[in-house]
């Protein structure tokens, strides 16, 4: 099942969760307004099943950012081994985590404005995200999977000047609307894991990998999140970048003003956003 959530021609503050039923329609899930209050409820999956409400055309439909308000949006830094090596690093003993402030989200394919004064060291980190289904405290390994609502795409746009600033990576990573995601939230049962990760620059494949080269993986990073801090239905893990980012060639290149960034991992989707400089 792909779920998603639209922003209404009608009212362009308001949106609603829709079930995809297919590339063309979508049936709205009536009495939520998007994912995040769908996933709220406990009973998320056999509601958005079971929907038969207003049938929507997907041709010229916007998307928010799919869950749009979670309360926490978690990271996890050098979780690729090919990303790992490039960067000079060894192979980590436990996840490096950070923090993405919700208000960095924006959807699948708005643009992205970058402040001028943020500008000069962009760069893009295409990553497969996590969403929580249901509260999540000192969830195993072995159990973690029934904690998994879907997964999705999202781009962890970096401003790599101000990741650098300090040993604290949260002020590169926060910018304000500048991490696209979507378009759908795709449930377990939906999505084999380890499909292919690419992200392209003006049509130029960057970064590709399988999702399965990730150190660690989905059900290792709820085990261990979830032993710190209770993972609440609608939060969202982003589990890292592979190989392939702006900042680790020589020479560096990052992303002008003008240029889309796409991700794609296969069978979830493709998040493609435009940079704006202002």
């Amino acid at each position: 099942m792909r779920l998603a959530t639209l922003r209404l021609a009608a009212n362009a503050n308001a949106t609603a969760a829709v079930r995809v039923d297919s590339d063309e329609f979508a049936t709205v899930i009536e009495g939520f307004a998007d994912l995040s209050e769908l996933l709220a409820d406990p009973d998320w999956r056999t509601i958005a099943e079971a929907a038969d409400g207003v049938g929507v055309v997907l041709a010229g439909a916007e998307y928010a950012p799919v869950v749009p308000k979670p309360s926490k949006v978690i990271c996890v830094g050098l979780n690729y081994a090919t990303h790992i090596k490039e960067m000079g690093r060894e192979l980590p003993a436990y996840p490096t985590l950070f923090a993405k402030f919700p208000e960095a989200l924006t959807g699948p394919y708005d643009d992205v404005v970058v402040p001028s004064y943020a500008a000069a060291q962009c760069d893009w980190e295409g990553e497969l995200a996590v969403v929580i289904g249901r509260t999540a405290y000192q969830v195993d390994e072995a159990d973690a999977e029934a904690y998994i609502a879907g997964y999705s795409v999202i781009n962890d746009y970096t401003m790599r000047d101000y990741q650098t600033r300090t040993l604290q990576w949260d002020q590169g990573k926060s910018f304000e609307k500048t991490a696209g995601f979507g378009p759908f939230l795709t449930t377990t049962d939906s999505y084999t894991f380890g499909s292919t990760l690419e992200t392209k620059l003006e049509g130029r494949t960057v970064q590709t990998t399988t999702t399965d080269d990730l150190v660690f993986e989905p059900a290792e990073l709820i085990d261990y999140i979830s032993h710190i801090v209770t993972l609440q239905p609608g939060d969202v893990i982003c589990t890292g970048t592979p190989g392939g980012v702006g900042h680790a060639r020589k020479p560096e290149v990052y992303i002008q003003n003008g240029e889309t960034v796409e991700v794609t991992i296969e069978g979830l989707g493709t998040v493609r956003n435009k940079t704006i400089v202002k």
